[in-house]
């Protein structure tokens, strides 16, 4: 038996106990099987509608109501509890409808959204996604580590638009750089390569903005922005620095209106330092008084060695800034070099070459 309807029923009849007014609680049975329908399935409804035409009848006849009075009341119960059984059907229904979609879902974030591992090669990996929406899985904001016999390469952005469509045009990319990620050499390559795959299936205001980093074994970074937010560079020390493009380039997919192409920035990557990846819905997350997230100041207060507290500390402090929940999706992405990288497979090297390392894996939102 649902507890509440029988709570519901409880106070009824003391109510009716204390005052003594007969007639006039009865009709409140009716809220015992109503409530029922809402938690529980057709028997919780009909044993709660039960419930309440047993005690309606004891009360009625204690009271001296008279029969047609009563049978009024019984009839009333008796077609609220039909209403909320049906009710609690359709709810049934709906919730097997919804748990096999989620089971759906379930699977394509497997296929696409494998989890991160916390350590590939020399390097540590954090990541964080906080979805606007509470039942979201996947979204716009997109991210992915592959490591590759150019050493590693990864990728953030964030699709124009929402839903579905931004979904697709996610995998879209996610599925270009992985590829693409494999096969050239060249960083500037892999973009090339999603922008033409861009340019053939989005339309004319559909857009990408993203940021693509590899890290080769000789000890530097390689950072190519289209049109995204700046990463951020932490020193040892706690010093935070943003890496803004040389040469600014539009998003990707807009290349063929702007006639501009994107520069390719190389910067030393020591032993120690972090890069911190991130979508605008980190930056743009607003307080009550509407000011914007201080990224740059968190990640000064809240840089670690471990990047995976360094993200959950950021996560925390995000999520209290906005009092809890986000208008946005918002990724973090953190990469900590630990040890000297060796030199990968298509640059000269004094030993034998780094054994390949194991694929890892990629999310977006």
């Amino acid at each position: 038996m649902p507890a509440l309807p029988v709570l519901v029923v409880a106070v009824v009849v003391l109510v009716d106990v204390a005052g003594g007014a007969g007639m006039v609680w009865l009709p409140l049975l009716a809220a015992g099987p109503a409530l029922a329908a809402t938690t529980n399935g057709p028997r919780g409804v009909l044993g709660a509608g039960l419930l309440a035409a047993a005690t309606g009848t004891v009360l009625g006849v204690v009271h001296g109501t008279p029969a047609h009075d009563l049978a009024a009341v019984l009839c009333a119960l008796s077609a609220v509890t039909a209403a909320s059984g049906l009710a609690g059907v359709l709810r049934g229904r709906r919730e097997r409808v919804l748990a096999a979609v989620r089971s759906v879902a379930e699977a394509a974030q497997q296929a696409l959204l494998q989890p991160v591992p916390e350590r590939v090669g020399p390097f540590r990996v954090a990541v964080r996604y906080s979805a606007a929406a509470a039942e979201a899985r996947i979204g716009g904001d997109l991210y992915a580590l592959v490591p590759t016999q150019y050493g590693i390469r990864l990728i953030v952005g964030d699709v124009r638009g929402k839903g579905l469509p931004a979904v697709g045009t996610a995998a879209l990319v996610l599925g270009v750089f992985r590829e693409a990620a494999q096969d050239e050499p060249d960083l500037l390559a892999v973009v090339g390569r999603i922008e033409r795959s861009l340019a053939r299936n989005l339309g004319p205001d559909d857009f990408v903005t993203a940021v693509v980093v590899g890290c080769p074994g000789s000890g530097h970074l390689e950072v190519v922005n289209c049109g995204h937010a700046p990463p951020l560079l932490i020193s040892p020390s706690g010093e935070v620095r943003a890496l803004d493009a040389d040469r600014p380039a539009p998003p990707l997919g807009l290349r063929a209106l702007s006639g501009l192409h994107p520069g390719l920035q190389r910067l030393p990557f020591a032993v120690g330092e972090q890069l911190l990846l991130y979508t605008d819905g980190v930056t743009e997350a607003r307080d009550h008084a509407r000011r914007f997230y201080p990224l740059p100041d968190g990640v000064a207060r809240h840089a670690g060695d471990d990047p995976s507290r360094t993200l959950t500390a950021l996560h925390e402090e995000l999520l209290a800034h906005v009092g809890g929940r986000l208008h946005d999706d918002a990724a973090l992405l953190l990469l900590r070099k630990e040890t000297q990288q060796e030199p990968s497979s298509h640059e000269p090297s004094s030993g034998a070459a780094a054994p390949p390392l194991p694929e890892a894996a990629l999310r977006c939102g």
